[in-house]
């Protein structure tokens, strides 16, 4: 990158760093359990829901005792379930109808991140009927009050019931998109372990990584806050002593609520701290490819860490501190971090590289990737398109010296 533009990246981060205290920043009010929701709504005078939810949630029945006790306790819930992985423009304008043909006043977003990204997207919507989403794209562009949000997450890792983004693909140009607005918090998060008990573990492991990478990246940005810092370190700890426990279990209750509590405070320390290339380079990702975000995530984050060399050395260090990782000096310690990130991935089966990178697209995701980092996230080492097209090489299946020999 070139001396002017890491001014300018600097600058700009440094202002939202001075300007976190005096940010809207709030978290949802946690409830432990779905039998809360029905006396929730009748408290706040809400007869009509539109639930957000995906066809794979509904076909295991995690959404069935929802949908029981709404009807018993009289509140009429619209079920919007067509909800992809990356979810798409055309989701959410789909369950924008539904919410206003229903008379909805409230949203519950129910499943992973694509279900409560897509709710959020919808409320965004609500709020502003004539804008479309593409105009909502970057940060602070939502500033009107969205219905009332529920968020239930069923996977223990993306964080989104915590936090102020959405992040949704154009269905015509399959470009990914983060959208960045304090409304978009949801109010409440339900956090019961029950709803997590049927994750497979293969989402187990790819989920529970994608927290590990919100709380990393939070964790060796440039705009952490003792808050932040603290939560990061917390979920940190928590995942080391508990991923592979409801990796390996996905009975074990205490794990899986662990989890829970991890991932939304992952979530909750990269609302205000940003989170950095690895996220980047993952939407592009999934945007083109469809590859499932947590996914992507758990793949890149070796290699990333292992770029940022020295500028993360320290930072990384104390998150090994946390794992319960040994080290006699700061390199040992985050050298000994990333391959225990690497040995925990090879042990819940997560692959070094990921299947369908097509040469020829790397120039334009790694466009993308510049565009979403630059001068937003505040990393540790700055890096331009030209840099980052070094991590889809990384992760291609096909490998480097392979690539040489065809080009």
């Amino acid at each position: 990158m070139n001396p002017a533009r890491k001014i300018y990246c600097r600058i700009f981060q440094k202002a939202f760093r001075i300007a976190i205290p005096l940010l809207p920043y709030r978290k949802p009010d946690i409830l432990g359990s779905l039998d809360e929701l029905p006396e929730l709504f009748k408290s706040k005078g809400i007869k009509s829901v539109l639930l957000v939810t995906d066809k794979g949630i509904r076909g295991m029945g995690l959404t069935a005792k929802l949908e029981t006790i709404m009807a018993e306790k009289g509140i009429k819930l619209a079920v919007y379930d067509s909800t992809v992985a990356n979810p798409t423009t055309d989701n959410v304008e789909e369950a924008r109808r539904l919410y206003l043909s229903s008379e909805a006043e409230a949203i519950i977003g129910f499943g992973g991140g694509s279900s409560i990204d897509a709710a959020k997207a919808v409320g965004a919507r609500i709020a502003y009927p004539r804008k479309p989403l593409s105009k909502m794209e970057g940060i602070l562009k939502v500033l009107r009050k969205i219905p009332l949000l529920v968020a239930v997450p069923t996977t223990a890792g993306t964080g989104s019931e915590t936090t102020l983004a959405s992040v949704i693909v154009d269905s015509k140009t399959r470009h990914k998109y983060p959208i960045n607005s304090f409304p978009l918090i949801p109010r409440y998060a339900v956090l019961d372990p029950e709803v997590t008990r049927t994750l497979p573990p293969s989402l187990t492991a790819s989920t529970g990584l994608d927290a590990l990478t919100h709380a990393v990246e939070a964790y060796i940005g440039g705009s952490t806050t003792k808050e932040t810092r603290k939560a990061a370190k917390e979920a940190v700890s928590l995942i080391f002593s508990s991923l592979e426990k409801a990796y390996s279990n996905g009975d074990d209750m205490t794990a899986r609520r662990n989890m829970l509590r991890a991932a939304f405070l992952a979530g909750s320390a990269f609302t205000v701290s940003y989170v950095g290339y690895v996220h980047a380079v993952a939407h592009s990702l999934g945007g083109k490819y469809n590859v499932p975000h947590g996914l992507a995530n758990a793949v890149l984050l070796p290699y990333v860490l292992e770029k940022y060399g020295k500028s993360a050395e320290r930072k990384l260090a104390e998150l090994a501190d946390a794992a319960g990782i040994e080290g006699s000096s700061n390199e040992e310690k985050a050298k000994a971090f990333i391959d225990a990130i690497k040995k925990m991935e090879r042990e819940m089966n997560i692959p070094e590289k990921l299947r369908g990178i097509r040469k020829e697209d790397i120039p334009e995701l790694s466009r993308y990737a510049d565009k979403e980092a630059n001068p937003l996230y505040p990393v540790p080492m700055l890096m331009d398109a030209k840099a980052l097209e070094e991590f889809y090489y990384d992760v291609m299946e096909e490998s480097k010296a392979e690539i040489a020999t065809t080009a």
